[in-house]
């Protein structure tokens, strides 16, 4: 049964996407930089490739089985949509910030009848109304940095990943309203009729994104420290050890290891006399 899949067609979810799928074993045709539409050579699968926005609203009326979007516009859209999978990139926060010397550390500050510039209207305007604030929402497509210095509002609202833009604008970050990132969402009909193929795509996303952190480490390691070897390389269900041809003082082990223990695991593995030390990535972790 074929699957529709939508992709954000550029921006910081784009090129990930795309990643994580060749990484799932789904080849994905080249159809040149403006392509709108692709198929998958090895699945039965065809990818769309729409505005990150627009992405909700076509899983939600069907047009679409599945997509790949920011939950930030999941949750500005209001819209019924099944969260399969949270995706682990394109990680922000929508908050809440104020130009430097205005003397509003908090929400509670905001005098009411303040403009609120941003792109996320509805989540705003539930937010300040929540917090028993009145204020007016203007609606803008992108910079809402510049907006307080401009004079076309107060505050904004705004996505945020590491802050650095709003220090450029002597913004100052006072509130969080929802945290986000990547994630795949699948149409409430189609769950009811492909529900075990959409899992099975959800099930190859996620082997990717487990196997992220992940190395594959393989060593040749002497029989006497394999105690020793065992304590630090648990492993996923501890070291795979091998026989070596006409050797009974070494054996070699393999071990998936966290990547950010490799140093330390090949230091420790060193120390103890393993040799041909080798580390690989992994693509998929598949349980």
């Amino acid at each position: 049964m074929s699957i529709k899949l939508a992709v954000p067609n550029k921006g910081r979810l784009n090129e990930r996407s795309i990643q994580i799928l060749n990484q799932a074993g789904l080849e994905i045709e080249d159809g040149g930089d403006r392509k709108l539409y692709a198929n998958v050579k090895n699945g039965d699968l065809s990818v769309m490739f729409l505005r990150a926005q627009d992405i909700v609203r076509f899983v939600h009326n069907g047009a679409v089985d599945m997509g790949i979007t920011g939950y930030d516009l999941v949750l500005e859209s209001g819209l019924e949509v099944h969260k399969l999978l949270d995706m682990g990139f394109g990680r922000c926060r929508l908050s809440v910030a104020v130009p430097e010397g205005q003397g509003i550390d908090r929400v509670e500050d905001v005098p009411d009848g303040s403009m609120v510039a941003t792109s996320f209207p509805h989540l705003t305007q539930k937010y300040f109304e929540s917090r028993g604030k009145k204020v007016d929402v203007t609606v803008i497509s992108g910079a809402a940095e510049v907006t307080p210095h401009l004079g076309v509002a107060n505050l904004i609202v705004d996505l945020v990943s590491s802050g650095s833009t709003l220090k450029t604008n002597r913004l100052k970050e006072i509130a969080v309203i929802a945290e986000s990132q990547a994630v795949l969402i699948a149409n409430r009909e189609a769950m009811r009729t492909k529900g075990a193929e959409l899992e099975e795509l959800a099930s190859a996303i996620r082997s990717v994104m487990d196997a992220e952190g992940k190395r594959y480490l393989m060593a040749d390691v002497p029989v006497d420290a394999l105690e020793d070897v065992r304590h630090f390389l648990p492993g996923i269900a501890g070291p795979t050890v091998m026989s070596l041809m006409g050797r009974d003082d070494v054996v070699a082990i393999h071990v998936v290891v966290d990547k950010t223990a490799i140093y330390q695991s090949v230091n420790k593995l060193k120390r103890l006399g393993a040799t041909g030390i080798l580390i690989v990535p992994i693509d998929r972790m598949v349980p």
